[in-house]
């Protein structure tokens, strides 16, 4: 790594740590010419995955844009802040196990939904609202009644 002050062709590594959420390295080196100390930060780089809309556009998937949908589905919900952040890390792991370059939203919006079942059920219910587009109340009892969330009095 090539000092960013001197631009000396190698650095030292003083200390290198994992990351809170495991997916990163911090590493504080130094120059062996100017001394001068700085960070860097490693971390394992996936091939892209495009998102296919249902109107036909393509865009990249967005791992903030997933995080959004997560906390907004689990808004006033008691679920962590870490909780969150392991749930997008465990959709993204499971995005990427897939080994594709393309995948449809409604893919995605199905293992959303698996992950937020077992997570938080208003969630559920909020996100596969939006998600599945839900007109009426009709809609609502529908997929409740199909996701075993309503007992039959």
């Amino acid at each position: 790594m090539h000092c960013p002050f001197c631009n000396h062709i190698e650095s030292i590594v003083k200390d290198s740590r994992l990351s809170d959420d495991g997916g990163t390295i911090r590493r504080r080196r130094e120059c062996p010419s100017c001394q001068a100390r700085f960070t860097t930060y490693e971390k394992v780089h996936f091939k892209d995955i495009f998102v296919l809309k249902r109107s036909g556009d393509k865009e990249f998937f967005d791992r903030d844009k997933l995080k959004a949908s997560l906390k907004m589905s689990l808004r006033k919900r008691d679920i962590r802040p870490d909780v969150v952040d392991k749930t997008v890390a465990d959709i993204t792991h499971d995005l990427h196990q897939l080994n594709v370059t393309e995948i449809t939203s409604k893919d995605v919006g199905e293992l959303v939904l698996q992950y937020l079942k077992k997570l938080d059920k208003v969630a559920f219910v909020r996100f596969a609202s939006v998600y599945k587009n839900f007109a009426n109340t009709q809609d609502f009892e529908n997929f409740l009644k199909n996701n075993d969330l309503v007992k039959n009095h």
